[in-house]
């Protein structure tokens, strides 16, 4: 796939997960969240792109933090948002050092990172009067985040396209929740994006997430179309198929077989004995 026809690809899913999900309205002062990966370079140059041809008018500024990482090239992310004439904002917090003290060596250090990551970038976001902060986590994390809250944290969630902070100042979207991440590689490499990989945690190979990501790759190698199924299926949720007595009124399904006297004791409520002991 050439340029044109990757650009035309990606503006046409950012565009139908904004829609979908109502992400961007008129008015809004956007907070491009720069990490200087991939997915955050692509997420900003194609809303930049849908800025010129959205009916609604927004604003974008770019906001990177600068986590005092050692050997970080401080440089490169103000040349290149200054070369495309963007505006930005270089946040400084030394969260590395926070993180390297706090955890053991050889802990997993993405989940604190990210709380800390988040605190800084929401405090900014309060300032700037940003109204929306757009990260560039893209269909596969979204995969990801599924089946890493499936398999270790026994619960059925992840990442949603849209959500409200906690408490109710920021309003958080994901533009490329529809985009592959295959295409987002091809477009950097095409679009020759000065990546600066993360070195604080790049390098821990034995992420769970990295054993996730290894896993739907090769679910997709041997069906293309699973993990947009999967994506649907975020979207087509039965929580009366499902087994959460919050969601769905479990309790409350009656029916004659229900009503009917337990053959062995008589009770007309199976459980009733049950209940009783307990």
């Amino acid at each position: 796939m050439n340029l044109k026809n990757l650009e035309k690809r990606l503006t046409y899913l950012v565009a139908n997960a904004i829609r979908d999900y109502r992400m961007i309205e008129d008015g809004d002062r956007i907070m491009v969240c720069l990490s200087g990966g991939k997915d955050s370079y692509a997420l900003l140059e194609i809303l930049r792109l849908l800025q010129g041809r959205a009916p609604v008018r927004f604003e974008l500024i770019a906001v990177n933090l600068d986590q005092k990482q050692p050997g970080w090239p401080a440089h490169v992310l103000p040349e290149y948002l200054e070369s495309i004439g963007v505006s930005y904002r270089i946040l400084e917090q030394d969260t590395y050092s926070v993180v390297k003290r706090v955890l053991p060596e050889g802990k997993t250090m993405c989940s604190l990172c990210s709380r800390l990551r988040r605190g800084a970038l929401y405090a900014a976001a309060e300032e700037m009067g940003a109204t929306r902060i757009a990260l560039g986590h893209h269909r596969d994390d979204l995969i990801e985040t599924l089946f890493l809250n499936m398999f270790y944290g026994g619960k059925l969630a992840t990442m949603p396209p849209k959500l409200k902070s906690n408490d109710g100042k920021h309003v958080v979207v994901r533009p490329l929740s529809y985009v592959p991440e295959s295409y987002l590689e091809r477009y950097a490499s095409l679009k020759d994006f000065p990546i600066i990989p993360c070195n604080l945690c790049g390098s821990q190979e034995n992420l769970k997430r990295a054993q996730i990501k290894r896993m739907i790759h090769a679910w997709e190698k041997e069906e293309p179309k699973r993990l947009n199924t999967i994506l649907r299926s975020l979207q087509n949720v039965r929580p009366s198929h499902l087994g959460d007595t919050d969601l769905y009124d479990f309790e409350g399904l009656t029916g004659s077989i229900a009503d009917m006297p337990d053959p062995v004791t008589g009770e007309e409520d199976p459980f009733a004995t049950l209940q009783s002991a307990q």
